[in-house]
């Protein structure tokens, strides 16, 4: 894989539970990207858990000086949901990590997206990885950013299986199905990395075992949160290891050829006492709304999982 001439602009949109924290460790080692900074919402944990995890990852990755802005610590209408149960009461797992030096900035994190993608239209690239609340504000608030991005990239959605959240839907839609009904349909050019896919791209103590082998305090974090997320997975869906939903969803950003899309209409069932959160893709075009993502329907998931590792390695060794 050739190197873009220059990296590539990206806001990370996020809710920092282990998975999370997996994929802002993979963007600092990866040359490809520029972190522009961290919006976090609500989501996996309550918000100002969400907060000092992203600060404290950020400075064991060596990058305390990016910029973290705390966002929305609720769902548009609908009651907060946390998931305490997969990520645990801090959203880290099993780890502790040492408190950053840095600490959140005084800017909301919808103004920042703002500013951040009006300041250079068409640049940047916003990999969205929790509930969209965030983003859905700042669309509203500026109506001229969803034209504006590069591509959006999102983690999120159900579409041929059962959900995490619910038996339909996936937590990310589940947690703020009114945000992400307002951004699939505002027309930003969107690429969704579905649970459908993400659910089958694992780490299992092996691969832990080859990150310990290098040593430090980055390997021993990984090995830490993970051990808590693989507990869940053995436990709720049956299975040895974990998934790394939103690094897959990262790597989108700039190794798009491991995954295959469709254009297909999504909308979110918002209304439905059993279905609520249901993201709903029109695969048959049995409506006459035109597509508003690339859905990600095949994924070299064997690629990723050592790509993932060789970078997080490299990582280590830099640090």
């Amino acid at each position: 894989m050739s190197l873009p001439s220059r990296p590539l602009r990206v806001l990370l949109d996020t809710d920092p539970g282990i998975d999370d924290a997996l994929a802002i460790l993979l963007a600092l080692a990866s040359p490809e990207i520029d972190l522009a900074a961290l919006a976090v919402v609500h989501g996996n944990c309550a918000l100002s858990e969400a907060v000092r995890n992203g600060l404290d990852v950020l400075a064991l990755g060596g990058a305390a000086h990016i910029p973290v802005a705390a966002g929305c610590d609720r769902p548009l209408l609908r009651p907060r949901f946390h998931a305490p149960e997969v990520h645990g009461v801090s959203g880290l797992g099993y780890a502790a990590l040492p408190p950053s030096p840095a600490a959140a900035v005084a800017e909301h994190a919808v103004d920042l997206l703002i500013r951040e993608v009006m300041a250079a239209p068409g640049e940047v690239t916003l990999v969205a990885v929790g509930p969209l609340t965030n983003v859905a504000l700042a669309m509203r608030k500026e109506p001229r950013l969803a034209g504006s991005l590069r591509e959006l990239i999102y983690m999120g959605g159900a579409f041929r299986i059962e959900g995490n959240a619910s038996p339909l839907a996936e937590f990310n839609v589940y947690a703020d199905p009114h945000a992400a009904q307002i951004v699939f349909t505002s027309g930003a050019p969107i690429t969704i990395m579905p649970w459908d896919i993400t659910r089958g791209v694992r780490i299992t103590d092996v691969h832990i075992g080859r990150l310990l082998e290098r040593g430090g305090p980055i390997a021993h974090f990984v090995a830490e949160s993970t051990r808590y997320y693989m507990e869940m997975h053995r436990v709720r869906l049956g299975f040895a290891g974990c998934s790394l939903n939103d690094p897959a969803a990262l790597a989108l950003a700039y190794v798009p050829e491991l995954a295959v899309t469709r254009p297909v209409n999504v909308e979110v069932e918002l209304s439905g006492e059993l279905s609520v959160g249901k993201t709903v893709a029109d695969f048959l075009g049995k409506t006459d709304r035109a597509p508003n993502v690339r859905l990600v329907e095949q994924f070299d998931g064997e690629g990723f999982v050592e790509h993932f590792l060789t970078r997080i390695e490299a990582l280590i060794d830099r640090a």
